[in-house]
């Protein structure tokens, strides 16, 4: 295929919590808005941003991480979508140089413009040592400029334009105010979906945007951030593309239940899955399906709701008891067993289909990039991945494997451990299904229960 030309730019920050998401949604509506098809990716494993930023683009949004999705399903994506697009996003990770690998990595990788946002809230001349330090602190990378985020007021701007060495690389202010927030809560972002107003909130940012250097740059201006790209030069991972052929796989999805990549639902339907979906919550039974797939989500924020619904309970133990395959991680884990205590200290009963309780805590209980040898399901291979809980579980279940991390990276304790029932495979461990698509598969057979 050939080089694909494509406007695109990296939206990063110095650390967690500056604003990217804000920023990001706010120039992908804006852009929407005036026509411009828009592509935005998520850099590294994130669930609840893809939300928010889809909503403001209008089309699915994928993760690139040079390690759990490889350099060259990157490279691919981003060739792919500069095939159609007038603008890629590409919202970072934590600080522009935090993790291993980094958006700094990224960028550098892919020839990727770096926006700085920077939350100036409580500094003055400071804010251009950061933008300096940024542009700077490591040589190769492109940079686009830098926003200052929930600023007090027009002389506050002021002040923090004065204080860059090179104003040319002011891309403006936006004010601190509540009309764009969006809430967090201990695993990130609330959903998109859970707000009535979300929208309202997207393109109250994307006017705000609209008033700064950045948001008035038009398609000629945004040719100063091309980018070629071109087709990955090593191939990706074996694609048993009919591994799945006649399995109708149930889905859970829905507000308990909705960390779900985008590509890892792909990646099940190539190889030639049907996807059924369901609510836990509000569902009475199963669909027809020959396995089940518990994702992760808030099982925690709906406890009582899930304990209540003794008809998906029973509907799921009959599922168990046939043997059909059930792939359950994290808060799909949580369900299963026997009871689930919250942050505040209220239990309620759980699915029991696995004996053990979990219990939320208010620190962080395990966050990283990890992998998962899966021979115990029968495939023999290892998929990568992530990890991020705050709950830890009791069992006397035996551990049929734990996950290491990946490479550079060093795990807090033991790993994640892999529980393996009969058809059930559970782990708080969540996969990236096209890093091993043949291991992925293996989850969802009956065959290699």
């Amino acid at each position: 295929m050939p080089i694909a030309h494509c406007p695109a730019v990296l939206i990063a920050a110095p650390a967690s919590g500056q604003g990217k998401t804000t920023v990001a949604c706010a120039l992908a509506r804006l852009h929407a808005r005036q026509g411009r098809r828009v592509r935005v990716f998520k850099c590294g494993p994130d669930f609840l941003d893809p939300h928010w930023l889809t909503l403001a683009s209008g089309a699915p949004v994928y993760q690139l991480d040079l390690w759990m999705t490889g350099q060259a399903d990157c490279a691919q994506r981003l060739h792919d979508a500069a095939l159609d697009a007038d603008l890629i996003i590409v919202e970072g990770v934590m600080g522009l140089f935090d993790g291993e690998p980094s958006a700094a990595d990224l960028a550098q990788r892919f020839g990727l413009p770096v926006l700085s946002v920077i939350d100036a809230s409580a500094m003055a001349g400071t804010f251009g040592a950061l933008a300096w330090g940024l542009q700077h602190y490591r040589d190769g990378l492109r940079f686009a400029g830098v926003l200052a985020n929930r600023v007090a007021s027009p002389g506050h701007a002021e002040m923090l334009e004065a204080g860059l060495r090179d104003v040319a690389q002011w891309q403006g202010a936006l004010m601190r105010s509540e009309t764009f927030s969006l809430p967090e809560r201990h695993l990130g972002l609330v959903m998109a979906s859970e707000l009535g107003d979300a929208l309202t909130r997207l393109d109250a940012a994307a006017d705000a945007l609209a008033a700064t250097p950045l948001g008035q740059m038009g398609a000629a201006a945004l040719q100063a951030w091309a980018v070629a790209f071109e087709v990955p030069d090593a191939p990706q991972s074996a694609f048993p593309v009919a591994a799945l052929q006649g399995q109708t796989i149930a889905v859970a999805r829905d507000a308990a239940f909705c960390f779900l990549y985008t590509a890892n639902l792909d990646c099940l339907q190539q190889m030639g899955a049907q996807l059924v979906y369901f609510s836990p919550l509000e569902g009475s039974a199963l669909p027809p399906c020959d396995a089940l797939w518990l994702p992760g989500g808030y099982p925690e924020l709906h406890a009582q709701t899930l304990a209540t619904n003794h008809a998906m309970r029973a509907s799921i133990a009959s599922h168990v008891r046939a043997g059909k395959p059930v792939w359950a991680e994290c808060g799909g884990m949580m369900a299963l067993f026997e009871q689930l205590t919250t942050a505040d200290g209220k239990s309620y009963p759980m699915w029991g289909v696995l004996p053990g309780s979990v219990t939320l805590q208010k620190r962080l209980a395990a966050l990283g990039p990890q992998q998962l040898d899966v021979s115990a399901c029968g495939s023999g291979q290892t998929l990568r991945g992530h990890a991020f809980h705050y709950s830890t579980c009791a069992t006397d279940l035996p551990v049929a494997a734990r996950t290491q991390a990946a490479p550079g990276r060093k795990l807090r304790g033991e790993g994640e451990a892999l529980y393996v029932v009969g058809s059930v495979r559970a782990s708080y461990f969540h996969a990236w299904f096209a890093s091993n698509p043949a291991a992925a598969a293996a989850l969802f057979l009956k065959d290699s229960a």
